[in-house]
């Protein structure tokens, strides 16, 4: 289909808000948005649905998408037998886990786009993930794939129903966890072992291509290093964030890391930009920085957040989802170089010197083109760097002029909540308070822009661009929010934060919980558009929501005085951990939870010096200590566990609880640290 013919055609998607539905507007296809309509109109006419679930910086989305979706043959016979529904995964993850599911349980191998057949009623029958336009490499061509899918609809409806039939109930099956495992400190650090003996010694990161950052599994390596004193597992997480930050992975002239590389040394990167990837590589950088004092985690930290400054936030404080890895119709475009280029740019001296450092060559690294990395070691002193950093700004500058890749800018509020958190925690590490400033004006946005109050409650949006907001918000929205309030409470000691957090989690209780178990839906139970209420726990490429509740309700548990929270963690993992018995490497971001619920050190810091402890107990590590300020026993609930200890004190002290043991008062500040180490050892 020609670009004059594109623009003549335009199909429902133009209503549409996610950048990524808007994309295909033009499509010859007669896309319906999912909903009651598109839902209406496959029964009425009788015609299975063509399920088509993408996001904007996934690239194989765009290659189907050009190769068919664009293609008149090819729409007529999605016209004809389907009622064809576009879905932005982004927008809309709670559909996008309910198929996903289902393919998995077909014994197909998930990933986007995700393309499934269903019935008129919206159950899922048949699916796969990207088919090409002509058969190639023993993979059916589109074309065939619709009639034939067609024809059993017409021809065998009997083996379409129960294809349906046994679907649903494995789905129903997995959606309700039964027994129970006991897993204790001694299980998490085997299973760290057990995942650490995965990594690849070379080049760091899970063995083998494709590699993902993988932050769960890192962090999970890194509370090992913290639980057991074992310099090996802090080694494995420093060395692959060393060789991802000097990898082709990492942008090394506009900063941001990219969803994940194709080979096994992190040179050639998928392209796009994800907020929550960044988002959780910032926490782990701050944290082997905190250890190890490296300068590649302090700078490369810094990068980032200057990139989520200058190109990831909105102008209303939230932050961009994505960018994405195409530009003009060509991945990773904006981002290579030619040696030619370099050299015109930074005259010979200067461009050889750049080359040598940046691994550029005349015949290039990756298809004829450069991508810029520091893979290969080279010495480098403080003059080359301080040299290198004023060419970067020379290529930066120049880079500026391409055409830029396209921005995702729409505000998702659990990825926000993502980035607010690591912005806080890595500024406490960084000694950065602009940082509390952008994620308090990020969470500013959120809590006012897409929250919205009725009967005393306060709801969540997920979504929200161009002044409209998707409602009702997902279980990812709550979570990470939650989390991202806590996290500005335990830094700044302002109530509010701790106010909203507990608002969101009483309407997060209220709308969201599974009463069976003590899990959380994905959606809520008045999100009216779905065949069944997703209820997965375990992580995708951000953690399960599942997760990071019960993280939130154990230091709601201390910051909020209610030990009620503290038993809703443990319902949570004891029934998801049981049943995820014998897929405990996908429940990861759980079992740093449980890490979190058996090590925190709850630190109350009381008394009129209790802002001089609180700051120090900031400085241990965040991923498992909580931070209360309380100037006086009145400030604290009445049922708060250290109300009588601070009214019998009258200095100003520190108390610390570690795996439900708690100290004697601490009263110079500076032996927070040590008093937490030695309660940790007995």
């Amino acid at each position: 289909m020609t670009a004059s013919s594109n623009t003549a055609h335009e199909n429902r998607l133009a209503q549409a808000t996610s950048p990524y539905l808007l994309q295909h507007k033009h499509n010859p296809v007669d896309w319906w948005q999912w909903g009651p309509e598109a839902l209406a109109e496959a029964k009425r006419s009788n015609r299975p649905i063509l399920l088509s679930v993408g996001y904007a910086a996934c690239h194989w989305c765009h290659v189907m998408a050009h190769e068919s979706f664009e293609d008149e043959a090819t729409a007529r016979v999605m016209n004809e037998l389907f009622v064809n529904i576009k879905v932005d995964r982004e927008e809309r993850p709670d559909i996008d886990q309910i198929y996903m599911s289902a393919l998995h349980m077909l014994g197909e191998q998930g990933g986007w786009p995700l393309t499934m057949f269903l019935t008129p009623a919206g159950e899922p029958v048949w699916g796969g993930t990207y088919f090409p336009k002509d058969s190639r490499y023993g993979r059916p061509a589109f074309v065939d794939v619709l009639h034939e899918v067609s024809r059993l609809f017409r021809e065998e409806p009997n083996k379409i129903e129960q294809n349906r039939t046994s679907l649903l109930g494995r789905l129903a099956q997995k959606a309700r966890p039964q027994g129970k495992v006991v897993f204790g400190l001694d299980e998490l650090t085997g299973a760290a072992r057990q995942v650490g003996n995965m990594f690849d010694s070379v080049h760091g990161g899970l063995r083998g291509a494709p590699k993902f950052p993988q932050p769960a599994i890192l962090e999970l390596l890194w509370r090992a290093g913290l639980r057991t004193d074992d310099a090996r597992f802090f080694e494995v997480v420093e060395h692959t964030l060393e060789r991802m930050s000097e990898g082709g992975i990492y942008d090394h002239l506009g900063g941001g890391y990219s969803r994940y590389s194709v080979d096994e040394k992190w040179l050639v990167p998928h392209f796009e930009k994800m907020l929550y990837d960044n988002a959780q590589l910032l926490e782990l950088l701050a944290l082997a920085f905190q250890r190890s004092h490296t300068p590649l985690f302090a700078a490369r930290a810094r990068e980032t957040v200057g990139w989520l400054k200058r190109e990831m936030t909105t102008k209303e404080g939230g932050f961009c989802a994505s960018l994405d890895a195409d530009s003009e119709g060509e991945e990773g475009k904006f981002y290579v170089w030619s040696k030619n280029e370099i050299i015109e740019l930074l005259g010979p001296d200067a461009g050889e010197f750049f080359a040598h450092h940046y691994d550029v060559s005349d015949d290039g690294n990756f298809e004829g083109h450069n991508i810029l990395n520091r893979s290969q070691p080279v010495e480098r002193g403080v003059p080359e760097e301080t040299r290198l950093a004023h060419l970067r700004e020379i290529l930066l500058d120049a880079r500026s002029a391409r055409v830029r890749p396209g921005l995702d800018d729409k505000v998702l509020a659990d990825w926000n909540g993502l980035m607010i958190a690591a912005l806080v925690n890595a500024a406490i590490i960084f000694d950065e308070p602009e940082w509390i400033a952008m994620a308090k004006r990020a969470f500013a946005f959120i809590a006012q822009t897409m929250t919205r109050g009725a009967n005393g409650e306060q709801r969540l949006g997920h979504s929200y661009r161009d002044g409209k907001l998707l409602v009702p918000g997902l279980a990812s929205d709550f979570a990470a929010m939650i989390r991202a309030a806590l996290a500005l409470y335990e830094a700044t000691g302002e109530r509010a934060f701790l106010d909203q957090a507990v608002a969101w989690q009483r309407a997060f209780d209220a709308h969201y919980a599974d009463a069976e178990t003590g899990a959380y839906y994905l959606s809520a139970d008045d999100a009216s558009d779905l065949l069944l209420r997703p209820h997965a726990t375990s992580d995708d490429a951000t953690p399960n929501p599942n997760a990071v509740a019960a993280g939130n309700l154990v230091r709601l548990a201390e910051l909020a005085g209610d030990d009620s929270y503290r038993a809703k963690s443990d319902r949570l993992i004891e029934n998801v951990l049981s049943a995820a018995a014998q897929n405990l490497f996908g429940h990861v971001a759980l079992l740093n939870a449980l890490d979190l619920r058996l090590r925190a050190a709850e630190i109350v810091c009381t008394g009129a010096d209790a802002e001089h402890f609180a700051q120090l107990a900031l400085r241990l590590p965040f991923v498992d200590r909580i931070v209360l300020r309380a100037a006086a026993a009145t400030s604290l609930p009445a049922s708060h566990p250290a109300q009588e200890k601070l009214k019998s004190l009258s200095a100003s002290a520190a108390f610390i609880c570690v795996g439900e043991r708690c100290s004697l008062p601490v009263l110079e500040p500076a032996k927070i640290a040590e008093t937490v180490a030695a309660m940790r050892e007995v």
